[in-house]
């Protein structure tokens, strides 16, 4: 049975996928006006494996991710590369949007790990807010101000009653958060844009309403209801979000619709850096760009799997270190199985290791605990230790539920064994020992094995006096 913690419910929950054998997902994605860092990284891996989870349990998914190309960053970006160059404003923009959509493909892929199905962009879809926003005044949950619009929040609490269910806050205490920018053209201070009136130097677009360019929440509404139907089972996106995004994207929809928007709401921690909050005037922005080019993809991934997905996840060198004793345990475990065949089925005939692989699937159904679920090639590398002599039939077993749960994870996509130097700097150093054990320098021979040993690399020595190594 799959729960999932419900941000809406604020409980875990049976997922029940509106169609049987189905499911449908949507997250919030980049907007793109700098390069993506490793917080979108997270957000970005996160959500590739629990759609492979999904996958993985029989589903067939349809997953969603936007493109935020309008908004006050990227036109400000425009705005400064507008006196930088002969621009219009409406070029500069789109050389902001391609340049930094073409950037966040390019991470995606040394990520390694996929599109989405759908990844629409907001500027592509504006007649489809345009009309959007003529139900919602036409049924009075929107009033027009000059050449912009605003939802009414109230007139939405007051027919549907759940305006703060999300964030878990009344009105009242919600009002807190959006005095920080008055706006004197809106009714009530908690109303928000739905349209936004041009303004001189910027990009917009023709409406009922004069020039001008949509509000950052009708976006999503639009989108998503646009690619998965009116109600869907899956809204997803950093904690961040909860208030206001995502608060207001229901409140839209639903007022549109008279329907539930998404009956899950996943949303996953932030990440920070040295506990301090990641920013670039701090000096500690990571790109994603970099920290790959620094580290790899598998061991930022591996950094990512050491906390369950709703925590925050502060970043640091020692724990990237860490990461990197987990590739390299990995990958000498996939080497020691190297001549064993995967089976084409996940069904095992070894108790111990159909136990491991019901662990896994019982940990990931339990709100992808993904921590957990990981830490079970662990357990798989005990097991081979305690049955070395075991008949090959059983490595090709475990070798199996390895692969399956490397593959879910998006760990070593391509790479699935031992560099060939790393390779050769094992044997040389078991030579090595041998030659010193001959010498009878046993200190400095203990001293090669406890080097090895922290790599994670056990040295067995045989009666025939070869040396056998193999993954601790």
């Amino acid at each position: 049975m799959l729960k999932i913690y419900n941000t809406l419910t604020k409980k875990k929950e049976e997922f029940k996928p509106l169609n049987p054998g189905e499911v449908k997902i949507y997250t919030c994605g980049i907007t793109v006006y700098d390069d993506c860092h490793i917080g979108h990284g997270r957000s970005l891996y996160i959500f590739e494996v629990i759609r492979r989870y999904f996958k993985f349990r029989g589903f067939k998914v349809k997953f969603v991710r936007n493109i935020t190309d309008i908004d006050d960053k990227i036109l400000n970006k425009a705005k400064e590369l507008t006196q930088k160059k002969s621009l219009t404003i409406e070029e500069a923009w789109r050389k902001v949007v391609d340049n930094y959509t073409q950037s966040y493909y390019q991470d995606l892929e040394a990520l390694k790990i996929n599109k989405a199905d759908v990844e629409p962009c907001a500027s592509s879809h504006i007649p489809q807010i345009i009309d959007f926003v003529k139900v919602l005044l036409e049924r009075g949950f929107a009033y027009q101000r000059g050449g912009s619009v605003y939802f009414r929040v109230r007139e939405y609490q007051r027919k549907f009653l759940s305006y703060g269910e999300l964030s878990g806050k009344n009105i009242d205490e919600l009002l807190n958060f959006v005095r920080i920018e008055p706006d004197f053209h809106k009714e009530d201070p908690l109303d928000f844009a739905l349209w936004k009136e041009k303004k001189e130097g910027e990009v917009s677009w023709p409406s009922p309403w004069g020039e001008g360019r949509p509000g950052w929440h009708i976006e999503c509404s639009v989108m998503a209801i646009n690619y998965l139907g009116e109600t869907f089972d899956i809204h997803g996106g950093g904690r961040d979000l909860v208030f206001p995004h995502h608060e207001n994207e229901i409140a839209q929809a639903k007022a549109k619709t008279s329907q539930d928007f998404a009956h899950y709401w996943l949303h996953h921690g932030l990440i920070t850096v040295n506990k301090e909050k990641m920013s670039k005037s701090l000096g500690n922005f990571l790109t994603l760009r970099n920290a790959i080019k620094r580290y790899s993809s598998d061991v930022l991934k591996i950094f990512y799997l050491s906390s369950h997905y709703r925590n925050n996840l502060d970043f640091s060198e020692e724990k990237i270190k860490e990461a990197q004793r987990v590739k390299d345990r990995i990958l000498i475990f996939t080497e020691q199985l190297r001549l064993y065949s995967i089976k084409g089925t996940l069904k095992f005939s070894y108790p111990q290791v159909e136990e491991l692989y019901q662990k896994f699937i019982n940990f990931m159904d339990d709100d992808f605990n993904m921590p957990k679920g990981f830490s079970l090639i662990f357990d798989l590398i005990e097991l081979v230790n305690k049955n070395l002599n075991e008949a090959p039939d059983f490595f090709s077993e475990v070798k199996t539920l390895l692969f399956k749960i490397l593959e879910i994870f998006a760990i070593f996509p391509e790479e699935r064994q031992l560099p060939p130097q790393f390779l050769n700097y094992i044997e040389e150093k078991v030579k090595e020992r041998i030659q010193l054990r001959k010498a009878k320098k046993f200190a400095q021979a203990d001293r090669i094995r406890k080097e090895l040993l922290e790599k994670g690399i056990v040295l067995e020595d045989l009666p025939s006096g070869q040396t056998r190594w193999r993954a601790l």
